[in-house]
């Protein structure tokens, strides 16, 4: 570790002189000594020397050696350097001293935050990852999700690759069918991690997975909590540390479809083989010079940009953190692009036994995007034989011209040019999230902690609709504007008390309190038509438009939760420890008779290496752990247990027979909402062998959900007419094990360290409720949850090759010896009649795998090397099938382009997977061939991907010393950049079409390569 950064740890004296000598006696002593590795006897360049409760201090410098004027001869000094033991020396009147630090291999020291409280991380009982900001920061993300993928057991991230599109992350499975979505801590005020978030201000994560690590947020525990600490200062002289990278993102390979010349042919074979005439577009008027390649007309090599600055330092009784950022992503499609802008300012405070501070960020972020579209599933839909834009498009309601389908070039796709031209979409979000404290000890071992914390946001949107059209018989419509605007606040009030005590071999330690926050979302929506353009530009105001008037408002978001809170820790001898937590929440968001419930758990450990008849020379540590509990989670809407009411009804009444305003209850509502609560069990063990230079942990995990809200139906004649209500009436089991590794080999010049982890997950419906009669699933278009089943699993009909002759046909019949597909011809696909009646309809749909992973991987490699230093991740998904929607529309044949290697079946050409071509109009057979609801269109999703690769090197520290520079390191990196997958997709890491439908891949935005080069330094 110490090797890691000799060559580059900088002297970080910075001004200290000016700064502090001053305040020091002309007679005070100069002390002078040497800093060296404890194990290896070298010297230990930059390592921070501070006088204890002083802000006087330096760096050793490149031999290792430091100068200090001290207060007095008998002051105390604090050597520390990252991953080393801090060490304290009093001086005794020594001016002339040697020490040695000592490396930390263990981590076990490591304080964690669980909510409320830190503890060691050695005295854990509950299910707790820790992702510091070394591994998280390696790669370019614009959320917090995008970052943690592959660095924790437990932890699943689906990543979205459009600028500011969030991260999917769920962890230990999904265990509701509307919100999968874990709980986000930041600095103790409880709020969304979205990309408005500098993930840089990042000091630690901690991922609190089993109920005993969560309970302690009781009703919006559930999916797991993430509890966010960012940076704070350090006493210490004044740092500015500086983080710059720029990378280039490319989109991988594209769909390989076929040119003007390959699709006029194919086109022209396939009217021919329905007896048909083929479009003048690929026959008597095909023009050679239209070869539109979509793909290139519509992506672009984008850009990442990240810029950080910050301003840290501090004294004995106060800290002070000031980071600014910026952070820009220009997408690798037109149009689209991300602009984040924060300021964050962290402080701390100590006035006798009052310690107070902040936790602040203001953020500005910017999305700009057509608004609508899909890119990815219309790019390769989209004819080569249709030009971008021509004269002969132009038309009052296309002005411009932008290509599209017509009556002899049929496709539905959009024209993605024209959209982008015609359509704009900005998003600008203004948040302000943060809290503010107060600490007071009152006596020794107990402190009342005041929080307060805030989360603010101001949204507008604008949205433009331009002249023009973009797809075939594309209906009129007016240009317009429509603008929304929105405020969000949520407020955090929280009171608590923690104790520690140790007495001879017992530790105590707890904390209570009561928390309360309040949430509300108003929104307000207005726009006009009939933009005004002069000189080809368009007025961009509301005001400015001259057509109808737009206005809408929206339901608002308003609740409160209150609820009190308790945690209790007892350590006995180190050996044996328990920890009994409990929340008591209640919620407006539920009936009064139903709004507040109790979210209890246990758990307990055993360090048998402490234990007298435990000896090894290898086991440095041995704790076995397990928990019981019981969380909860929110996923109704702030009204739903009221009945909604349509106030237009109208009706006469009265001599003058005049109209008055009624109102029916047009929806049936279910006032005995309630939250949706998941029974969890834990068991576990920490294993460190070899001095802890190799650690091991494992978890079994076994959670219920139970009350998962589901809707059920109800009679017609009942006058519902505003959807099913929701009923807390069926249940999940999410079952699985969690592995993770680390060697570290740091007694060599060449230092590395190794992780992995490795997440399987068992995903089970118990229950759905009372459906009807014989109906044990939940239905969706091609997934079915069953009980006894994993959710939304593929729920399609099975394919058998293809028939390869009219025998094969005729000999496909079930028991009686009926044809089973009369109307198939060769080349057709053959389906498996599952039910044996003799026809393929919905009744022969099966179940046909699964979108959940079985199984999940991490891993991650660091080495040093003098001056270099190496990082590499590798994540792996394995045991999953994806339903590729845009393969199903290129290979139903229909209005579309081909692939470049399409092989339709012949009679000449019988070895291939891909059956005849033809126009389906009047075919049943293709249409059979084409249909959704079919496992032709399923793959294996299972890939390995290279992450992150990244390689850096620590610049000579001689050399800057006369900038005050410190610290400087340059890197070069690349993401994303190998990907082993059988899929035929863009991307195997699909976001999917919602919980039910996770696994569905209908032009998913893939990942990017990104290529960085970046600089880091202080001064």
């Amino acid at each position: 570790m110490k090797e890691k950064l000799q060559k580059s740890a900088l002297w970080l004296l910075f001004f200290l002189s000016c700064n502090y000598l001053p305040a020091l006696a002309q007679n005070a002593p100069t002390v002078r000594g040497t800093v060296v590795d404890k194990s290896t006897g070298e010297v230990f360049p930059g390592a921070t020397v501070i006088e204890k409760g002083t802000s006087n201090g330096t760096v050793s410098d490149i031999d290792g050696n430091f100068q200090i004027q001290v207060s007095s001869p008998q002051s105390v000094l604090v050597i520390s350097f990252i991953g080393f033991i801090q060490q304290e020396i009093p001086l005794a009147g020594r001016t002339n001293i040697t020490i040695e630090l000592e490396e930390n291999l263990s981590d076990l020291d490591e304080v964690v935050v669980i909510g409320y409280q830190t503890v060691k991380k050695k005295d854990l009982t509950g299910a707790t990852a820790v992702v510091s900001r070394d591994k998280q920061n390696k790669v370019t993300a614009a959320s917090l999700g995008e970052s943690l993928q592959g660095l924790a057991p437990g932890v699943s991230v689906r990543n979205g690759g459009g600028p500011g599109q969030n991260a999917q992350v769920e962890i230990r499975g999904v265990a509701s069918f509307i919100n999968s979505s874990p709980l986000y801590v930041i600095d103790g005020m409880i709020a969304d991690a979205n990309p408005t978030i500098n993930t840089n201000d990042i000091e630690s994560i901690q991922i609190l997975k089993d109920a005993s690590a969560a309970a302690i947020y009781g009703s919006r525990a559930a999916n797991g909590v993430i509890i966010i600490t960012t940076k704070q200062g350090a006493e210490g002289a004044p740092r500015v540390s500086v983080t710059a990278k720029y990378g280039i993102q490319q989109l991988p390979q594209g769909y390989q479809m076929m040119n003007n010349v390959q699709f006029a042919e194919m086109q022209r074979t396939q009217f021919a083989n329905s007896g048909l005439t083929a479009p003048a577009s690929v026959s008597t008027a095909f023009d050679p010079s239209i070869n539109t390649n979509w793909y290139d007309e519509v992506t672009r090599l984008g850009n990442a940009q990240d810029y950080n600055v910050t301003l840290s330092g501090g004294s004995k009784n106060s800290s002070y953190l000031i980071s600014g950022s910026y952070f820009e992503n220009k997408g690798v499609l037109i149009g689209h692009d991300f602009q984040r802008a924060a300021l964050r300012i962290n402080t701390k405070n100590t006035k006798g036994r009052v310690t107070f501070g902040e936790n602040l960020i203001f953020t500005n972020s910017i999305t700009n995007s057509p608004g609508t579209g899909n890119p990815f599933y219309d790019m390769p839909l989209n004819l080569p034989v249709i030009p971008v834009r021509d004269d002969r498009f132009i038309s009052a309601a296309n002005p411009d011209g932008w290509g599209k389908g017509t009556t002899d070039a049929v496709t539905y796709a959009w024209n993605p040019v024209a959209v982008n031209a015609i359509n704009s979409y900005r998003s600008n979000f203004a948040k302000v999230v943060g809290n503010a404290y107060l600490d007071v000890d009152i006596l020794d071992g107990l402190v009342y902690r005041f929080n307060a914390g805030a989360e603010l946001s101001f949204d507008h949107n604008k949205r433009m609709r331009r002249a023009g059209e973009w797809h075939f018989n594309q209906p009129a419509a007016p240009t317009n504007i429509i603008e929304e605007r929105s405020l969000f606040s949520s407020f955090l009030l929280e009171h608590t008390l923690n104790y520690n005590k140790v007495i001879d071999k017992h530790s105590f330690s707890g904390v209570i309190g009561h928390s309360q926050q309040i949430t509300k979302r108003d929104v307000l929506s207005a726009g006009r038509t009939d933009l005004q353009s002069f000189d080809g530009r368009y007025l961009n105001t509301v005001s400015s438009a001259t057509g109808d008037p737009i206005a809408d408002g929206f339901i608002p978001v308003q609740y409160t939760i209150s609820g009190f809170l308790g945690r209790a820790n007892y350590t006995y001898d180190d050996r044996y420890l328990i920890t009994l937590t409990g929340r008591y929440d209640a919620d407006s968001r539920f009936g009064s008779d139903n709004r507040s419930r109790f979210f209890p758990s246990i758990a307990g450990g055993w360090r048998i290496s402490e234990e007298s008849f435990f000896s090894s020379q290898i086991v440095s540590d041995l704790k076995l752990r397990a928990s019981y509990g019981e969380l909860g989670i929110v996923t109704v809407g702030s009204w739903d247990y009221i009945g909604f009411l349509n106030s237009n009804p109208r009706a006469i009444f009265g001599p003058d027979e005049q109209a008055y305003v009624g109102a029916t209850q047009a929806r049936l509502a279910n006032p005995n909402l309630g939250w949706e609560r998941r029974i969890s069990h834990n068991l576990g063990f920490d294993l460190g062998l070899f001095d802890d230079q190799l650690i091991l942990s494992a978890e079994y995990y076994n959670s219920l959900s139970k009350d998962v809200l589901v809707n059920l139906p109800i009679a017609w004649y009942l006058g519902n007419l505003g959807g099913e209500p929701a009923v807390n009436a069926a249940s999940i089991r999410n079952r699985g094990i969690e592995m993770a590794a680390t060697y570290r080999n740091m007694k060599r010049e060449l230092k590395w360290d190794v992780s992995a982890n490795v997440t399987t997950i068992r995903n089970r419906v118990m229950d759905v409720g009372n459906l009807g009669e014989g109906i044990d699933y939940i239905q969706t278009g091609i997934t079915r949850s069953q009980i006894g089943r994993p959710m939304g699993e593929w729920y399609v009909l099975k394919t058998d090759g293809i028939f390869q002759s009219d025998e094969e046909i005729n000999n496909h019949t079930n028991a009686d010896g009926r044809v089973i597909q009369p109307f198939a011809r060769p080349g057709d696909i053959r389906f498996v009649d599952v039910n044996g009646d003799g026809e393929i309809n919905q009744e022969d749909r099966t179940f046909v795998g699964s979108p959940w992973p079985t199984l999940q991987t991490g891993a991650q490699f660091n080495a040093t090397y003098k001056n270099f230093t190496f990082n590499m991740q590798w994540i792996g998904v394995f045991g999953h099938t994806i339903m590729n929607g845009v393969r199903r529309d290129i290979d139903s044949y229909q209005n579309t382009n081909f692939r470049a290697d399409i092989s339709p079946w012949t009679p000449t050409n019988t070895n291939t997977n891909d059956p005849r071509i033809g126009v389906s109009v009047g075919d049943p057979g293709l249409i059979d061939n084409a249909r959704l609801e079919s496992d032709r269109w399923l793959e294996d999703g299972s890939y390995i991907r290279l992450r992150n690769v990244e390689i850096g090197y620590n610049l000579n520290m001689a050399r800057l010393q006369r900038w005050n520079v410190s610290n400087a390191r340059l890197f070069i990196s690349g993401q994303n950049l190998l990907t082993f997958t059988k899929y035929s997709g863009l991307d195997p890491d699909v976001t999917g079409n919602g919980i039910l439908e996770r696994g569905f891949d209908n032009g998913n935005w893939p990942a990017s390569k990104i290529y960085s080069l970046g600089l880091q330094f202080e001064f």
